[in-house]
């Protein structure tokens, strides 16, 4: 017996349970024409919010899967400042977070184009600009060789490692990509959701790339979850529910690559997930509204742009406690300025001081 399924004879027909998957594909079809329908009727301001809100949860929840934590500060604002919108108190992104974000934008936004060998290089270079992965060179921009060996996916301690994996070898690169670049970009009757478990799945077994083949993995099920809505508009996260279901995620994985090409159960959790971002949708709801409500209750209110700024980085989720001399930093002005915004806005009713005094006071929004 064959140990992965791209070792088999009839890879890469992959096969599924039509009556086992009809229900939950038509239940997640239904909820993802009414999320959308809900979208649409908050208004073009509250659906640049939550979109905003939703692809900075996407790149930072696919990194995070990886292990990496990118600045949640520079993935907004960059994502803020492609989309055209002002970001109050926007802060410069490194070339990495640059890097990752116009990857992530170019798959969603840029949905109804084609796959091809160029544009993955393309991603994959924009993931890795300095042509490291950590400390290790790696192959930027083009598929790995057998220079460093079989690609495996590995877990333990040096000498009593678990192969979890091995995919394809190198020479046969070429003809695997082709292969599914012809069927991922045909128009064919398989539903588009489908299409996006299935291309996840098919992309993540090739592993074609040195590093990065995870992330692009997901940015490809985005694209194609984009081509199922026909919009560029994200408004839930699959990545972010993966990284919450990191372990079932590598654990689903690993039973598939090491199964047949009967897929069901693979697509069966894909689904599943799938809707579970769809309940993720209403947490960045809930923080696009909170916004909103603040803003509507200090429309009539005297705020200056240097408060205005602060304030949006509270609302976006500022971590810590904010002092006197974060508002400073922040807002980039002396400290009597800074306190004299704080005591101005206290005055207003938009911000309240926290428990404690001294050197330890301390302030929150007042949205209440």
């Amino acid at each position: 017996m064959s140990g992965y399924i791209h070792q088999r004879p009839d890879w890469p027909r992959f096969q599924w349970n039509q009556e086992t998957l009809a229900a939950p594909l038509a239940e997640i079809r239904h909820r993802q024409g009414r999320l959308l329908g809900r979208m649409e009727g908050l208004g073009f301001a509250l659906q640049k919010e939550a979109e905003l809100e939703t692809l900075t949860l996407d790149v930072l929840k696919s990194s995070e899967i990886e292990g990496e934590n990118l600045n949640p500060e520079q993935v907004r604002s960059s994502i803020a400042r492609r989309l055209g919108m002002d970001a109050g108190g926007a802060v410069p992104a490194d070339r990495h977070v640059e890097g990752v974000v116009e990857m992530m934008l170019d798959a969603t936004q840029n949905f109804a184009a084609s796959l091809s060998a160029e544009r993955l290089f393309g991603w994959h270079a924009a993931l890795f600009p300095t042509g490291r992965s950590g400390m290790r060179k790696i192959i930027v921009g083009a598929w790995r060789d057998e220079a460093s060996g079989p690609m495996q996916i590995v877990s333990g301690p040096v000498g009593r490692e678990r192969v979890h994996y091995e995919a394809p070898e190198a020479p046969l690169l070429d003809a695997e990509m082709s292969r599914f670049f012809a069927w991922a970009n045909e128009d064919d009757r398989t539903d588009a959701v489908l299409k996006a478990a299935l291309a996840h799945l098919w992309f993540v077994t090739i592993h074609p790339f040195d590093d990065g083949n995870g992330r692009i993995a997901r940015a490809i099920a985005d694209w194609q979850l984009a081509r199922s809505e026909n919009s560029a508009q994200r408004f839930y996260s699959m990545s972010a529910q993966i990284r919450q279901e990191r372990n079932d995620y590598y654990d689903i994985l690993e039973r598939t690559q090491k199964g047949t090409l009967d897929i069901t159960p693979w697509l069966e959790w894909f689904f599943a997930c799938l809707g579970r971002a769809f309940d993720g949708t209403e947490t960045t709801l809930g923080a696009v509204m909170r916004k909103a409500r603040f803003w509507e209750r200090a429309a009539r209110l005297t705020v200056n742009e240097r408060q205005r700024g602060v304030l949006n980085r509270l609302l976006d989720g500022f971590t810590g406690n904010l002092t006197t001399v974060k508002w400073a930093r922040l807002a980039k002005c002396s400290h009597d300025t800074a306190l004299r915004d704080i005591q101005s806005l206290i005055e207003l009713g938009l911000l309240k001081k926290d428990a404690g005094g001294g050197r330890s006071t301390s302030y929150s929004l007042n949205d209440g």
